[in-house]
């Protein structure tokens, strides 16, 4: 592995020379040599835990290695945090510490400099299944066949036990927090069955607008207790028709355009600051959920899609997502179709059977939550990653019903150790660095959520203008890449199966290139070999590939709809080391049949970057010029002007 240098303007060496500052040499538009990317590494074998190693040099050069090219040009979700839930049973767990020690878990888990800075809580309105109670409960329980449409009952006193407490230290610890609040059940009362178990919300206006006042009232209290309310769902899990021993509620997709409806116009005067988020459950409606659904009825697999496109969008920021079933990329396919419209991770948790040793479970969560959550979810539009508990016991619980293989970020022993899980780290590599406000950037990615073994990533803009970069290596073995921003790169080799982020300020000449759009463009290549179109579809994991071995003459070819003004190409080999043209010609064309040549070249590694004069054409095509027995692939055509 080695960096090819370039020759460095006189200017550039002068600046150096004279020992100026790099903020000047940035100004004057010149790489600054103090820019260093920290590093902080969690690995498989746990022997490295968000830990941070030797700083990485930025510096001009190419490199043979896949290429992460970073594009603050390009940007796309704003993010609002990253964290967990806690529920009941955390916070019991959390009083079964001593006050020291617990305060102490708190800094581990809240504060962004002693811990791993959690920004965004999951607090459950009432009984979850992860509760230390005897039995489940609302905020207003009342005897069976009684009723309390005027709310007299309401309280949510019982949080200020334990819930709430910790709620205002962890705002404290850390300021930017964020809070969503989602019901498992409303009031039994309200319910078909009477029972917080299982049915559904009465069919009843009166009943809808009692709901919505519940809401509001639970929104209210939770303010004047000092944790204000940011987003609000309407249900756990909709769709989870037979809930184990929990509350859960069959809510339909109409049933919840009723509540928000009577909800909306409520929330907004009495809280104007609470987003109300939809459907909150599953990527997809698993099997199990499918086959529960009553006789007769629609199982609605396009759930978010219903409430969206019906009259209580207006009220509604966007849509919750679990992952228990399903892929991330069903959040891309709802941003596409509502794009002013947002999109959550709000709930998973690594599950662990009754024979799973502890250290190939943490791997094996590691890794799961690393290509899955940390990035296949925010590289999906999602503004938050959230896990389930926070905090449990070494048998997973207390919990009554629902899951008894769930884990948390930590675990607390009998004895009073604080034990941090998988969760903590893939949560931490994001909440540490990434702030609430940052925006997601552009950033080329070779790995996919259902793995292939590459590297993947994802980049982040914070508020100050530093950058964070998230890199997971699915592969087994140590995996070698660069890191390119503009004309400045470092490389890095990451140990297998492990989870790195890297930080670097604002001091990098920001690229003086954008990125032309490629929607529309369509590919043709001889030989058609494998997928054209995986070449222009701006996802650095899919690829055209030749089929067969180098050969003078092969070539990629594109429309790019119309004309378009380029002054760079970018020909991308992905992570499939060997897949790069030996020899390369670029043409270009007006009408796709007279073609001029325009550069041509060599290559040794895995991206080349040809820079060219202004030139508009319609057409580009890319043409292998020497022979070689590896494929010729490419994962991504980039054109900048």
């Amino acid at each position: 592995m080695h960096i090819r240098p370039v020759l460095a303007t006189a200017a550039a060496t002068l600046a150096v020379t004279l020992g100026l500052a790099g903020a000047n040499a940035v100004a004057a538009g010149r790489p600054d040599p103090a820019v260093r990317a920290r590093v902080w590494l969690t690995t498989v074998d746990q022997t490295s835990l968000l830990r941070e190693g030797t700083p990485v040099a930025f510096g001009p050069g190419t490199s043979d290695q896949p290429t992460i090219v970073v594009d603050p040009s390009r940007s796309y979700q704003s993010m609002d945090g990253f964290g967990a839930s806690l529920t009941d049973s955390a916070a019991t767990v959390l009083y079964g510490l001593g006050p020291a020690a617990r305060d102490q878990a708190m800094r581990q888990l809240f504060d962004p400099v002693e811990g791993i800075g959690v920004s965004f809580l999951r607090q459950p309105v009432g009984s979850s299944d992860f509760t230390a109670a005897t039995a489940h409960y609302t905020y207003d329980d009342m005897p069976a066949g009684q009723t309390d449409f005027a709310l007299r009952h309401f309280s949510t006193a019982r949080d200020e036990a334990m819930i709430l407490p910790l709620l205002r230290q962890a705002r404290r610890l850390n300021p930017r927090l964020s809070i969503m609040a989602t019901p498992w059940s409303p009031p039994a009362w309200m319910k078909t069955t009477g029972s917080l178990v299982g049915g559904r919300l009465k069919d009843d206006p009166a009943v809808y607008d009692a709901y919505a006042r519940y809401l509001v009232a639970f929104v209210r209290a939770y303010a004047a207790a000092g944790v204000p309310v940011d987003y609000l769902s309407l249900q756990n899990e909709p769709q989870n028709r037979t809930p184990s021993g929990y509350p859960g509620t069959d809510l339909t997709a109409r049933q919840q355009e009723r509540v928000i409806l009577a909800l909306g116009p409520k929330l907004r005067a009495a809280s104007p600051r609470t987003q109300i988020l939809a459907y909150d459950h599953n990527w997809a409606e698993h099997p199990n959920d499918v086959a529960g659904t009553p006789p007769g009825e629609d199982p609605e697999t396009d759930y978010p899609y219903r409430v969206l496109s019906g009259p209580a969008a207006r009220w509604v920021a966007g849509t919750a997502y679990h992952c228990y079933y399903g892929d991330p990329a069903a959040q891309t396919a709802l941003h596409d179709a509502f794009p002013d419209k947002g999109v959550w991770l709000t709930e998973c948790s690594g599950s662990h059977g009754p024979a799973d040793p502890p250290a190939k479970f943490f791997r094996d969560t590691l890794v799961w939550h690393a290509r899955t959550l940390a990035i296949g979810a925010t590289r999906n539009w999602a503004r938050s990653v959230v896990n389930w508990n926070l905090a449990l016991d070494a048998a997973g619980g207390p919990h009554l019903g629902g899951c008894d293989t769930c884990t948390g970020l930590v675990t607390i022993g009998a004895d009073g150790q604080v034990t941090t899980n998988a969760e903590y780290y893939t949560i931490g590599h994001l909440s540490k660095f990434v702030r609430p406000g940052a925006v997601r950037i552009g950033s080329t990615s070779f790995g996919t959520v259902g793995w292939n073994g590459q590297i993947m990533d994802v980049a982040f803009r914070n508020p100050d203008g530093s950058t964070v970069l998230v890199v997971h290596n699915e592969n087994d073995d140590p995996r070698s890449f660069a890191v390119a921003v503009g004309d400045q790169l470092f490389e890095y080799t990451l140990p297998g199966g492990a989870l790195a982020t890297f930080t670097w300020p604002d001091r990098l000449p920001r690229p003086k290139l954008r990125q032309v759009s490629l929607a529309g463009a369509t590919a043709t290549a001889q030989p058609q070999g494998e997928n054209p179109a995986a070449a222009v579809d701006g996802d650095a994991s899919t690829r055209w590939s030749s089929g067969q071995g180098q050969e003078p003459g092969q070539y990629l070819q594109v429309d790019l709809g119309g004309p378009q003004l380029l002054r760079r190409v970018a020909i991308d080999s992905g992570g499939n080391l060997g897949d790069f043209a030996r020899g390369w010609q670029l043409s270009v064309s007006d009408d796709g049949t007279h073609w001029r040549v325009v550069a041509d070249g060599q290559a040794t590694g895995q991206l080349t970057t040809v820079d060219l004069p202004p030139t508009r054409a319609r057409h580009l095509r890319v043409t292998a010029t020497a022979s070689a027995g590896n494929w010729w692939s490419i994962a991504d055509l980039r054109l900048y002007r």
